[in-house]
């Protein structure tokens, strides 16, 4: 198949990236993204923003006719499906749990006439004849309905034209079904067609060109067939005891009346197809509909996926049913996160907020997942589970509790792998992993490749232990933003416990210091995982790892303290804790080292030490130096060497808590800190920052929008343009960034509305940026529905819906006010 290209393909600088983002916004209206014309260098980028999924599942928008080829990569994912396998890499056994591309449910294609070639494929059918052309193509995510719609004008050899609009969803109501609906168009032609509708299970891991020395093969069919209108597949994966099963129905309409169609069954192990052969007339359009169920052996309430896949694929709906059902469940998810931004190219707010919704649902909380960093979009970092839900559960606390509570639950459950971690490390408590998939353990490679100089090298990030403080601290925001003891009581408080007592057993010490230091860490900046003097990797006394840790431990005595005297009991008798482990909690909690220079926090013990880069020579050598790590690497060089980061770290205290909030941190460890230490901390490290992250962005405006606002909301059009202008340069294709997504969300709701959680109170200090001229978001707030906030340059108002019996407090300038159902309050800025 050929293709007309329209556009300027991407040259991959990021200063010409920065140029298209500004003049080439894909937005018609905030609430649809559109593609026009073809452009085979940001087809992967396409696949995966307008990728559409229902939490059970995402489908990237690959053509259903198309293979992995290089430009196109169909993709189906399911949560928590992960399959373990082995590789050789530099001659060593090297063992992955990876995300699995499972079967690909889309491949439709058409021909005209019995011998032509068919739409999509590589070659054509006889000696001479021409493939299909498309001439025309648009690509439109409609994301108030959760709709994928592409329209094409197509041509083949013969001249004859072909009008094609197809529609798919991933139902959000009924989440193992998805839908295909295509209509073809004979615009000049009439005669015999055929259409082949399939499932493929032959789709391989091949979505990331680094890994591609790795296993790809994930998938080893069990079970096909067809009978009638339907026809399935059963898989395997091939390390782990996962099966699968797809069942497709096709049937072909008229008019709105079903056609009397004859049919071809194509069946091979891993690869099942119909074709159906109908008579086409110029003019009359004709309707095909494909609709598939997908169940897996880990769903709960089904007799065997095949069965369960084979009974709802056969009495599912028609399409329109299908899609008015799906649409009123995302009109439901719309009011319920309601984000009105008036400011100019925001229009990325609407498609990250309907991702996170695509990625995390209520099809999720019950399937035992977390929060995948790339989503369910693609595979990057192997699908696996790091740190990010710390930027994500934050705006679910607001607007969907349940799903927070699920993810932390996912957490809970692998509470006793993190003790057993922190036992194998020989620490008591719980040590959680890094990168976290299955079940729990730690699945951090311990190597990684430099696509830049081409060697395998040594990974140390397995040692972020911070991980373990990130979890601690959603913990307690979700029960400070729901009031939901019985979670404390069940399980938050159990993993705050288990976080603390590994942070008051790995704490060391120093008696020249007179404190206490945490050693052969990691921070979040990433950069750095070692000393350039050093043999081996690990940080001493990373500051934001250090002063976490003292929080975690004055809140897990808090939560004890908050909990019914019997639980206090039952979890002290359970982990055996006395009151001298308790003692030593409070002493560390007060003496633990955070190291200073310059009048600014240090990042770790030693960062003044190194060396300060060439920034101006790096830049007039290199287009793009986020990734300097690489870039040093293969000139023979380490970031090690250097005061750089990939991104915030000692700044991430700032994005956690408010100046005051670390300010009282620090007082309560015995160091003074006032405002100053602030805007020194900020420019110091802002101006020694690469952003070679996507949250990067995020935190850096999240900080900035206290000292200068012009300044923050550049890193905020930054953050918002991230993944919809790939301004990492390919990483898009490879899965959204599910953080920074969630994290340019949670600055309208958080950041710029200065909205904090604590006392039992919801307060409110805004600071809009000057382009930001209102905002209005719907909230759920200690289980009250319709907590309507709204911020202009003059005022904020706050209403609360009827149905709650209690008034809500918040808190504005020092003073708290009350507002009661049905109530309006309006506090003058």
């Amino acid at each position: 198949m050929t293709v007309v290209t329209e556009g300027e393909p991407n040259s991959g600088a990021a200063a010409h990236r920065r140029s298209r983002a500004a003049d080439s916004e894909p937005w018609d209206d905030p609430w649809m993204l559109s593609y026009k014309g073809f452009d085979p260098t940001q087809e992967g980028l396409r696949e995966v923003l307008c990728a559409v999924g229902n939490g059970y599942l995402v489908t990237r928008a690959a053509a259903p006719e198309s293979v992995a080829d290089g430009t196109h990569y169909p993709g189906t994912y399911l949560a928590g499906c992960y399959d373990r396998t082995t590789s050789t890499v530099q001659g060593r056994a090297v063992e992955n749990e990876d995300l699995v591309n499972m079967p690909n449910w889309l491949p439709l294609s058409f021909r005209i006439g019995a011998m032509g070639g068919w739409f999509g494929a590589a070659d054509a059918a006889l000696p001479g004849d021409r493939p299909f052309e498309i001439l025309d193509q648009r690509l439109e995510l409609d994301l108030r309905r959760g709709v994928l719609t592409r329209r094409a004008l197509v041509v083949d050899g013969a001249g004859r034209r072909t009008r094609l609009v197809q529609r798919r969803i991933a139902h959000m109501a009924q989440p193992h079904l998805v839908a295909l609906q295509t209509l073809l168009v004979p615009e000049n032609w009439s005669g015999r067609l055929d259409i082949r509708s399939g499932i493929d299970g032959t789709v391989r891991n091949t979505g990331v060109a680094r890994y591609r020395e790795l296993t790809s093969h994930h998938l080893d069919p069990v079970d096909h067939g067809a009978e009638g209108e339907l026809s399935w597949l059963q898989v395997a994966t091939a390390g782990s005891p996962l099966t699968v099963a797809m069942a497709a129905r096709t049937g072909v309409h008229l008019d709105g009346k079903p056609v009397p169609v004859a049919r071809c069954d194509e069946l091979s192990d891993a690869l099942v197809a119909q074709i159906l052969t109908v008579d086409a007339a110029a003019g009359r359009p004709l309707v095909v509909e494909k609709t598939v169920a997908v169940y897996t052996s880990r769903d709960p309430a089904v007799d065997g996926p095949l069965r369960a896949a084979r009974r709802l694929a056969g009495r599912a709906d028609s399409f329109e049913v299908l899609l008015r059902a799906h649409a009123l469940r995302w009109e439901e998810l719309w009011r319920r996160c309601r984000t009105e931004v008036d400011a100019a190219r925001t229009g990325p707010v609407h498609l990250y907020l309907f991702h996170l919704l695509q990625t995390v649902s209520e099809h999720s909380a019950d399937l035992d997942v977390g929060v995948p960093a790339r989503g369910l979009h693609g595979e990057g970092y192997r699908g696996h589970v790091f740190w990010d839900e710390l930027f994500v559960l934050q705006v679910l606390n607001l607007r969907l509790p349940e799903l927070s509570r699920s993810v932390l639950r996912y957490r809970h459950r692998r509470l006793d792998e993190a003790r057993s971690a922190a036992r194998g490390a020989g620490f008591r408590g719980a040590m959680y992993p890094w990168q976290s998939a299955a079940d729990g353990s730690e699945e951090t490679q311990r190597v990684h490749l430099n696509p830049v100089s081409g060697r395998w090298l040594p990974d140390h990030s397995h040692l972020q232990r911070h991980v373990g403080s990130a979890i601690a601290y959603n913990v307690w925001q979700y029960y400070q933003a729901t009031g939901d003891l019985e979670f404390l009581e069940s399980a938050g408080a159990e993993m705050l416990l288990e976080i603390a007592r590994f942070w008051a057993d790995i704490a060391v010490f120093d008696a020249d210091l007179g404190r206490f230091r945490i050693r052969g860490v990691v921070g979040p900046d990433e950069y750095h995982e070692a000393y350039p003097w050093a043999a081996g990797p690990g940080l001493d006394d990373n500051a934001y790892t250090n002063v976490l840790a003292s929080w975690v431990l004055a809140r897990a005595l808090e939560a004890l303290r908050i909990l019914p005297g019997y639980r206090s009991d039952e979890l002290a008798e359970r982990m055996g804790l006395g009151g001298e482990e308790l003692d030593r909690w409070r002493t560390v909690s007060r003496a633990l080292h955070v190291p200073f220079h310059e009048g600014v926090i240090t990042q770790f013990d030693g960062y003044e030490r190194l060396a300060e880069l060439d920034w101006d020579g790096y830049r007039r050598r290199y287009p793009d130096i986020r990734r300097l790590d690489r870039i040093l690497e293969a000139e023979g060089d380490s970031v090690n060497r250097y005061k750089v980061s990939k991104q915030a770290d000692v700044l991430m205290l700032y994005y956690l808590f408010s100046p005051r909030e670390v300010h009282d941190l620090l007082h309560r460890l015995g160091y003074r800190a006032g405002d100053e230490l602030f805007r020194a901390t900020a420019d110091y490290y802002l101006s020694r920052t690469a952003h070679g992250s996507t949250l990067s962005a995020v935190v850096h405006a999240w900080v900035l929008a206290r000292s200068d606002r012009r300044a923050s909301w550049r890193f905020f059009r930054d953050a918002l343009d991230g993944d919809v202008h790939d301004i990492q340069g390919g990483t898009t294709a490879e899965g959204i960034h599910l953080g920074a997504m969630a994290g340019t969300i949670d600055l309208l709701q958080r950041c710029y509305t200065g909205l904090e959680l604590r006392e039992d109170v919801l307060w409110l200090a805004p600071r809009l940026p000057g382009p930001l001229r209102r905002l209005e978001l719907e909230l759920r707030y200690r289980g009250s529905w319709g907590v309507c906030v709204t911020v202009d340059r003059k005022d904020v108002t706050v209403r609360v819906a009827d149905g709650r019996a209690d008034p809500l407090t918040i808190g504005f300038r020092g003073s708290l006010v009350r507002v009661g159902p049905g109530e309006i309050r309006t506090l003058t800025l």
